[in-house]
């Protein structure tokens, strides 16, 4: 397995090997990887065989976290991370750093790049969820991974379901931007109780992780309603807003009903709507989402 750090060896690389007639598949990754990621892994190499390249990126992308967020104590393992890919069988990790990916970057609370001045920005499906939670997140996400797929040269992108909108994000960006890849979205990948795989999950000390599996919960409670009648989505919402409070430590931040294509919002919720909410346990927040 190769490290690589700089990102004009990264793009040399790819052209390399596109020049020799290889698949490239990617998986982008913010780091302190989990089983989720690695099934992201094995989903690239199933793209590509054993004659593509896998390529998986680390980097915790300062332009995709408020100013109030957690991009300091963001958890960091390259060590560990780095162990999981090879056992995974990742062809190249792209490690870079802030002054490769955005030169001239300044110290401020906001992680503003100074000498760094163009960004992709998303207009459609980007103002709700996730988008009015977190005002200039996806512009970060978007710009981040442009920037990826210009060095890393990608057949194929896997995604993870968990970040479902982001997920639509990026397909809009790719199709719109005419960007010669395919975009997998891969299941969410699940601990035992239910609980989506996340980065964060490190974060909740042990009563809020077993409380945490509401999310998993109330996913199942929609879609129980649903499975019987469709309701109103201003009903149902009040209905799970009172089914999370049975979970003490839980705040919930939304819940929403959109059409999985447009992500607009819905009225009436039935089966085939989508579900996604947002809780935090403390200061740690959670997402989660499934089609009813």
């Amino acid at each position: 397995m190769q490290i690589v750090k700089n990102v004009a060896a990264m793009q040399q690389l790819a052209l390399k090997w596109r020049r020799a007639g290889k698949k490239i598949s990617f998986v982008p990754t913010l780091g302190y990887l989990h089983d989720g990621h690695i099934s992201l892994v094995h989903e690239a190499r199933k793209r590509v065989g054993r004659s593509g390249r896998v390529v998986v990126s680390i980097y915790v992308n300062p332009t995709q976290f408020g100013p109030a967020e957690d991009l300091s104590k963001y958890p960091r393992d390259l060590k560990r991370d780095l162990k999981m890919c090879r056992a995974a069988g990742v062809d190249v990790v792209f490690t870079p750093g802030d002054a490769e990916m955005y030169p001239e970057l300044v110290a401020s609370r906001h992680a503003v790049p100074a000498g760094f001045s163009t960004y992709v920005v998303e207009e459609a499906l980007s103002k709700t969820m996730e988008g009015a939670a977190r005002l200039t997140h996806f512009r970060g996400v978007t710009t981040i991974v442009a920037k990826l797929f210009n060095l890393v040269q990608p057949d194929v992108a896997v995604f993870g379901q968990k970040d479902y909108q982001q997920a639509a994000i990026i397909k809009r960006m790719a199709a719109d931007l005419n960007f010669p890849l395919k975009i997998i979205v891969a299941s969410t990948c699940r601990e035992r109780d239910g609980l989506a795989m996340s980065s964060r999950n490190k974060y909740l000390d042990a009563e809020q992780r077993a409380q945490a599996v509401i999310l998993f919960h109330a996913l199942n409670a929609a879609k129980a309603a649903v499975k019987i009648k469709a309701f109103p989505a201003k009903r149902l919402k009040t209905d799970l807003k009172e089914f999370i409070a049975a979970a003490p430590l839980a705040r919930l931040d939304y819940v929403e009903f959109f059409d999985p294509e447009t992500l607009r919002p819905v009225t009436q919720v039935k089966r085939g709507v989508h579900m996604a909410l947002a809780i935090f346990f403390g200061k740690t927040r959670l997402i989660d989402n499934a089609r009813l």
